[in-house]
């Protein structure tokens, strides 16, 4: 067969306010995953809308389309035009989980759910002439030797982080707002590799950098443990993401910090206890947030720091104590959202149930805008003090500020330059990316994410200033060279 596989442009990406940068970092792997499936015999591409012009003048035999939510109406559209020509089209993704009934109309074939088991199926039925419109993932869940991920579908020059990797599915908590809670509902929601073929796969990547693009890297101890054992010793440099209780729990993140971990994306969203009982996210009930800043900075790991605001307890005061939190602790980047319910989550259906939900156009279900009725501020509050937060956190001053949290001269010059390199330089970004550059500044970044312990020499307070200032120079250098 020959086969198209399309990862649309969300919607944002389409606009004139979108960061290039954002949507060149990482490649589809689902779409090369299932790709894996197919036979060698059959002529595939992979486009991913993000970063290459997508022709719509072929006539593959089968087009496959990953939906999210902001892509949706795109993804909608271009099944629309395949279908027209007489294409198989197959749609699958979070919003055909969450929508199914939506998306059945625009295709010839729907998937619910993650797609390693049910989409085998389906292409020896498609070969027999017999596909069913609707495949359903529930028993018999797993990723136990499944083939190897098709990256040499993947366009390794148009991104920043090409050797991104997926080792689990899922995530064993259960927050109400969580979009991908409901992708697993009906099997398990939760399941690691093999050990030994996820170490297979990290070995085939070239370079030093990685990037787990798992929910939650930590969740499963055993695999956890054996598997940053297994890293050791490779040199690589890593960057994943975890909940605040499983940083705090027993020596797993300092096993992940010897085999190469350097930042780790952290999902505080919230102070209130109230909001977090209100979102079902206990597990970061009566944790101290601070504590997780200072193991993580005593290891030399950055800080990627999750934010949600809008929640029914937040008032107007949120915005501020949570920039001033996140500066004061050392927070290396912060990602803010304004709570958003997704359809198919408990949130939507509690929101839509109060009569709360003020819009159904999904191109605005993007973290950043107001689609609801919140509890304590008016939806214009929400999104003025979403966008100060923003521009509040990453000014110099309170880039400096943060990056002086630190006890370590080298990690307050590391997060000085990545922080500010990453908001900093935007310009900057667009031209490396324009020019095909990206590749050129993997060796930056693994530069950047080099080993910070608490073994490093403290700093005095003069001697931290006086390295941030030099870091301010050596990342406005770096970011011009190529």
């Amino acid at each position: 067969m020959k086969v198209k596989m399309i990862l649309p442009a969300l919607t944002e990406a389409k606009s004139p306010f979108w960061r290039p940068i954002k949507y060149s970092l990482f490649p589809p792997l689902g779409l090369a995953t299932l790709a894996a499936f197919l036979s060698p015999d059959d002529e595939v591409e992979l486009v991913d809308d993000h970063v290459e012009p997508l022709r719509t003048d072929d006539r593959p035999d089968l087009v496959v389309i990953q939906v999210y939510i902001t892509n949706a109406y795109r993804a909608y559209a271009l099944a629309d035009l395949y279908r027209a020509k007489g294409c198989h089209v197959a749609l699958g993704g979070l919003h055909v989980t969450s929508l199914p009934d939506e998306a059945a109309p625009h295709a010839d074939t729907i998937f619910i759910g993650p797609g390693e088991q049910t989409f085998p199926v389906f292409l020896a039925e498609l070969r027999a002439g017999c596909p069913q419109p609707r495949y359903v993932s529930s028993a018999g869940r797993t990723i136990h030797g499944i083939p190897p991920v098709r990256r040499d579908l993947i366009k390794r020059g148009r991104y920043l982080v090409p050797n991104s990797i997926v080792v689990t599915r899922g995530c064993p908590q259960h927050c109400d707002f969580c979009y991908k809670d409901a992708f697993f509902a009906g099997g398990r929601s939760f399941y690691a590799q093999r050990v030994d073929e996820a170490l297979a796969e990290i070995e085939r990547l070239p370079g030093r950098h990685l990037y787990f693009l798992d929910d939650h890297l930590l969740g499963d101890r055993r695999f956890a443990e054996a598997l940053f054992e297994g890293m050791r010793g490779m040199g690589r440099l890593f960057q994943g993401a975890a909940t605040v209780d499983s940083v705090l729990r027993g020596d797993l993140i300092e096993r992940a910090a010897e085999a190469g971990l350097r930042s780790l994306f952290v999902g505080f969203e919230t102070f209130s206890p109230a909001n977090l009982l209100g979102s079902n996210k206990k597990q970061n009930l009566a944790k101290d947030y601070a504590a997780v800043a200072r193991r993580l900075s005593d290891l030399g790991i950055m800080i990627n720091g999750s934010f949600v605001f809008g929640m029914d307890d937040d008032e107007a005061d949120v915005f501020d104590r949570t920039v001033d939190w996140a500066v004061r602790h050392g927070v290396t980047t912060a990602t803010f959202h304004i709570q958003t319910p997704y359809p198919g989550t408990p949130l939507h259906q509690t929101l839509a149930a109060q009569g709360r939900i003020t819009s159904q156009d999904w191109d605005r279900y993007d973290t950043r805008h107001v689609v609801y009725l919140p509890a304590k501020l008016s939806a214009e509050a929400l999104k003025t003090g979403y966008d100060r937060a923003y521009r509040d956190f990453y000014n110099w001053s309170n880039i400096l500020r943060a990056s002086a949290a630190h006890g370590s001269v080298k990690h307050c010059a590391k997060h000085f330059g990545y922080a500010a390199g990453w908001k900093k330089f935007e310009p900057l970004w667009d031209v490396v990316i324009k020019t095909k550059w990206l590749g050129v500044m993997t060796p930056l970044l693994e530069a950047v994410l080099s080993k910070v312990s608490r073994q490093d020499k403290t700093a005095s307070s003069g001697e931290t200033a006086a390295t941030v200032e030099a870091a301010a120079v050596q990342t406005q250098v770096a970011a011009v060279a190529p």
